[in-house]
């Protein structure tokens, strides 16, 4: 059998299915959570592999049906990994006068972690995502995403948009639950990317952001950038909580768009991980 480098599994309307050197197989279980709460789960999708058949219709049950790669999982994320979101919470806290606090949290041994959303607010690759009626100032964040068991292993990954009403937050650090956790503020997919072994620091995050067809912001990071190790942010995470089907924690965005921009009704938002894919979302 060719190595296998990773795999991507996708959860649709219609069960699982599995991607593997541009190859589709449909897994026989139908239960996500428990099937992904595995310590061991490429060695699981290997097993799986073996003795799975392939399907033609993959790619057009993908087309019809993929959701989002979460079932009774909450999604947590980590702020302040990266020196660039360091910056941008500074300067839009600076009115409230708490600028300083986002530099001693880059600097503090303990992260910030903060709770950021159900799965029933969250939403997969294709469908709309939402910017508050209350808030002036609208961006993505665009994160690399863990899949975390119960057990705390780190067996998977997917892309994350940590969608922000930066214009809340900046009145008062207080209004961070506010500013982050809201129907439709979040996104995962389009997939659960297992690979053999970890992802490499020269990983790339892309962000584009499309207005009437036309690009109106792209940037792009590499993962080498971020401060803190998915290790050490999960250590924290699993201090003092546990996860019955394990939890997704997004790792922070070092992707910000200048203060001048917005987001709007009608956007598309492209956020790419090679190699996990393409998170794409409408602003509702």
């Amino acid at each position: 059998m060719t190595e296998l480098m990773g795999m991507r599994l996708y959860k649709t309307r219609s069960g699982m299915l599995l991607e593997q050197a541009g190859r589709f197989y449909r897994l026989p279980t139908a239960d996500w959570d428990a099937f992904i709460n595995t310590e061991k789960l490429h060695d699981r999708l290997v097993e799986t592999l073996a003795t799975a058949s392939a399907i033609d219709d993959g790619a057009q049950r993908l087309a019809e049906g993929l959701t989002a790669p979460i079932g009774r999982q909450e999604v947590w994320a980590a702020g302040v990994t990266y020196y660039r979101s360091r910056d941008a919470r500074m300067e839009e806290a600076k009115g409230a006068g708490a600028g300083g606090f986002y530099e001693r949290v880059y600097e503090a041994e303990r992260p910030e972690l903060f709770f950021k959303a159900t799965a029933a607010r969250t939403v997969g690759s294709g469908e709309p995502v939402a910017i508050r009626a209350d808030s002036s100032w609208n961006v993505p964040e665009p994160e690399l995403t863990l899949f975390v068991t119960s057990s705390a292993a780190v067996v998977g990954y997917t892309v994350g948009n940590d969608m922000s009403s930066r214009s809340i937050e900046g009145e008062n650090p207080l209004y961070l639950p506010q500013a982050k956790i809201y129907d439709g503020s979040t996104s995962l997919g389009p997939c659960l990317y297992v690979p053999e072994s970890p992802l490499s620091p020269d990983t790339p995050i892309t962000l584009e952001i499309l207005r009437s067809g036309e690009t109106v912001f792209e940037d792009s990071t590499r993962l080498r950038r971020m401060k803190r190790t998915p290790e050490e942010l999960v250590g924290y995470l699993f201090r003092a909580c546990s996860f019955e089907h394990g939890c997704f924690l997004m790792t922070g965005t070092g992707i910000v768009p200048p203060d001048a921009f917005t987001l709007a009704s009608g956007d598309e938002i492209r956020i790419t991980i090679d190699p996990i894919g393409t998170l794409t979302n409408r602003v509702r």
